[in-house]
């Protein structure tokens, strides 16, 4: 049995183009392999609140000597860490909000980052602990061409997967909603229908 992952920032609700094509991917993973679990994990502000200098002063206070309310900060970031860690593929909806990710995605990062938990720093600089993982990245955009030179969105997350371990990666490009949202939906739906699917676990 495999576990997906499917982490969802927009704030369009069921509208979201990035959420509709994550979906139809998730569905084509789950006729591949029925056995398959998803979980689901829509970000809000509540789930996904920017990190502060308490946190960041628990993340590196050794586990046996965190204080119960350093604890208690850290509760979303083990929930959040623990579903990245058991799941096999993760899907990451990634609507491109004025060039970048949505803050509550970065927030996301941010709070499953933990040095000694999904990364560790060595002498060879920074190794992730999550290999062996397959993601996807569900581009959506209103004007901007994925991968252009404005698109800092896709790349940084390519980058911020493969800092964890994972670098089996695959872009569902869906760009230019604002501008003609029927053909940007069918190349997304054919990204998706192209997509080659994790192996059954």
């Amino acid at each position: 049995m495999s576990t997906i992952l499917h982490i969802d920032p927009s704030v369009n609700g069921e509208n979201s183009k990035s959420r509709q094509l994550a979906l139809k991917l998730i569905e084509r993973m789950k006729a591949a392999d029925p056995s398959a679990t998803v979980t689901s994990r829509v970000l809000d502000a509540n789930v996904a609140p920017a990190i502060n200098g308490d946190v960041v002063g628990a993340y590196y206070t050794p586990a046996d000597s965190r204080s119960d309310a350093q604890k208690a900060l850290l509760a979303t970031s083990d929930a959040l860490v623990a579903e990245l860690q058991a799941a096999d593929a993760v899907v990451i909806g990634v609507p491109m909000y004025n060039f970048a990710v949505p803050s509550t995605l970065k927030a996301w990062n941010d709070m499953v980052a933990r040095v000694g938990v999904t990364f560790n720093y060595t002498e060879n600089g920074p190794i992730g602990a999550l290999a062996g993982k397959k993601a996807y990245l569900v581009v959506s955009t209103g004007g901007v061409p994925v991968n252009s030179p404005a698109d800092f969105a896709t790349p940084y997350m390519k980058q911020f997967l493969a800092f964890l371990g994972i670098t089996d990666v695959t872009v569902i490009e869906a760009a230019g909603f604002a501008v003609d949202a029927e053909q940007a939906m069918a190349a997304g739906l054919a990204a998706v229908e192209a997509a080659e699917l994790p192996k059954a676990a």
